[in-house]
């Protein structure tokens, strides 16, 4: 049996959870309302997933926030949370081939990508954050003789997490992780795209070790079961990956109802500048071409915009369109496709207007631009990069989030930075030199939540992520995450003499 037909088998056996999951147990809509999920790789169905609304997210509210203040969880040593999250690391990686074919199937990315990065990367997540737990030290301040002053970090309660469907099951541990490790309950909502994941994640939870309400899942749509959680007054915290359409939102309903902090994750449009002085244009083209063409394009942070120095741009272009014919799509569950389907056929449709638009403008399309058929779905779409984009062109301004390059020039150093920074977003940047004064110095004005020297889209669970501007504020991994899911507590003790 070839690799092709063993992932097809192993799909064939899957068991497809379509239920949500509260207190923990399934629990069907009070509507008995369902959605369909597509395989955007062949068109065909895969479940019907319960459409969770208003009823069954104040179930699942109501379960985390019993779960919370009278459950074992919140009151764990750090040690024993410790403990269970790392069982959940690797049942993670036990499960790692099921896991893998959830997101591949739902979203139509690669399956290797989701079983080499996705999976491994999710479960490294859990332990990371497993781990930190009893090397967290608080702080005692300093005060007069009589007193003693200890400043804590305490869990805020119920956390909503509302993720998206490009990473599902990593945008979910992202989230999950460093809020269960600091002691919450969570309400998640899934992608209605790409629900599967998280419900065998919620399950393998259970089994691991966390206590039942501790984490919900309540698969629906955003304008119901999203709108419902950003609303609900007893949600302390909302934590949001997705548009930043959506992200505003968010911020209104929290204004409508509690107040509850509200932490977003949005848009990009991430610079990835190019300097005459790089001496490597052959890595530079091949990881220009990785950060636009990974995962479809449906990457926040993925480098859309390709700034290059006039002096190399069309030697550059050239080697660039050389590396983007690596990047043809196909069949997700073929190991040896780079590039899979688009999440939808509306989505499909989105990127195929940016294109007709940027040719409608003026930019040069030089490598791709088409729309392809394959295993009788439309959902796929070649690499495609358009030279000659200016500022004003929507290529430039707007988010694709499809595999799509806008490439544009600059002359020098200050034009780059100042094309660079002039825009919305500010998640991301690269920057290509071999010049050590340049690095730093173009580094520090780019107007970015991390800026990727000589490569492209850095990322760990060491550092944080995250932006500034219309990309939003606060930042997933890195011990800096755990500022959204506690809160500061002093106690004063005054002494007696």
């Amino acid at each position: 049996m070839n690799e092709l037909n063993d992932w097809k088998a192993r799909a064939a056996q899957l068991r497809l959870r379509d239920s949500a999951l509260i207190d923990g147990e399934p629990c069907e809509a009070l509507d008995g309302a369902r959605l369909e999920v597509i395989n955007p790789a062949n068109g065909k169905l895969l479940a019907n997933v319960v459409a969770c609304a208003g009823p069954e997210v104040d179930l699942a509210v109501l379960s985390a926030r019993r779960a919370f203040e009278h459950g074992p969880w919140a009151r764990m040593a750090p040690t024993e949370r410790k403990a269970v999250l790392l069982r959940l690391s690797q049942l993670m990686l036990a499960h790692r081939e099921e896991l893998a074919l959830l997101d591949s199937l739902s979203m139509g990315k690669p399956v290797m990508d989701a079983w080499n990065i996705d999976v491994p990367g999710a479960a490294h997540v859990f332990a990371w954050y497993g781990e930190s737990l009893d090397k967290l030290y608080d702080q005692v301040a300093p005060s007069a003789a009589n007193v003693l002053a200890t400043i804590t970090r305490v869990p805020l309660g119920v956390i909503a997490a509302v993720v998206p469907w490009n990473f599902p099951l990593d945008m979910a541990a992202w989230k999950l992780a460093p809020a269960l490790a600091a002691g919450n309950s969570v309400v998640l909502k899934p992608a209605e795209q790409s629900p599967f994941s998280a419900l065998r994640l919620a399950e393998l939870a259970l089994e691991a070790g966390v206590p039942p309400g501790v984490l919900n899942v309540v698969p629906g749509l955003g304008e119901q079961a999203g709108r419902a959680l950003g609303l609900h007054p007893d949600v302390d915290s909302l934590v949001f990956t997705g548009s930043t359409e959506v992200g505003k939102y968010f911020m209104q309903y929290s204004a409508q109802s509690n107040l509850k902090q509200v932490w977003l994750e949005c848009g990009g449009k991430s610079p990835n500048l190019v300097f005459a002085d790089c001496q490597d244009l052959d890595l530079a083209a091949q990881k220009a071409a990785f950060a636009i063409f990974f995962n479809q394009g449906e990457v926040c942070s993925a480098n859309s915009r390709l700034l290059v120095q006039r002096s190399i741009h069309d030697e550059f272009v050239e080697r660039l369109i050389d590396q983007a014919r690596l990047w043809q799509p196909g069949n997700p569950l073929e190991p040896s496709s780079r590039a899979g389907a688009i999440v939808d056929a509306r989505q499909t449709a989105r990127i195929m207007q940016y294109i007709q638009q940027a040719q409608a403008e003026g930019a040069s399309l030089v490598c791709g631009g088409r729309q392809l058929s394959i295993d009788g779905s439309n959902n796929f779409i070649e690499p495609t990069i358009f030279t000659d984009v200016l500022a004003a062109m929507q290529l430039a301004r707007e988010e694709v989030f499809g595999p799509v390059l806008a490439v544009s020039v600059f002359d020098d150093e200050e034009q780059a930075i100042a094309m660079a920074n002039a825009h919305i977003y500010g998640l991301a940047a690269s920057l290509w030199t071999d010049d050590l004064n340049r690095a730093h110095r173009v580094a520090r004005r780019l107007n970015a939540g991390t800026v990727s020297v000589n490569t492209v889209d850095a990322l760990d669970v060491t550092v944080p992520f995250g932006g500034g501007k219309q990309s939003g504020f606060g930042r997933d991994l890195s011990l800096h995450a755990f500022d959204k899911y506690t809160q500061l507590k002093t106690t004063w003790i005054q002494l007696r003499d």
